[in-house]
């Protein structure tokens, strides 16, 4: 069975190539999604765990996903890489 990794900002399934970021040397990254990450830097530097709390909901909601995989998806942001360290 395959390991499927999760991108470690937003939290999206990484299941195959063509959703990976980049690192910039062009290498694909086993840790971020192209939608938050791009050569090496976070697409919005600025944006903060609130902020992307936000944009997962709203992006599942729209997607008409069952509300408890919205609160569970919401719920392990913070444990994610780009998260977990600037947490007290």
């Amino acid at each position: 069975m395959e390991d499927i990794h999760f991108c470690q900002s937003c939290g999206m399934p990484l299941n195959a190539d063509k959703l990976k970021g980049t690192e910039n040397n062009g290498i694909k990254s086993n840790d971020y999604c192209k939608y938050c990450y791009v050569n090496s830097d976070f697409k919005n530097p600025e944006m903060n765990l609130d902020d992307m709390k936000n944009v997962v909901k709203t992006y599942m909601e729209k997607r008409k996903l069952p509300s408890y995989m919205i609160q569970k998806a919401v719920n392990i942001l913070p444990a994610l890489k780009r998260w977990k360290s600037k947490q007290q």
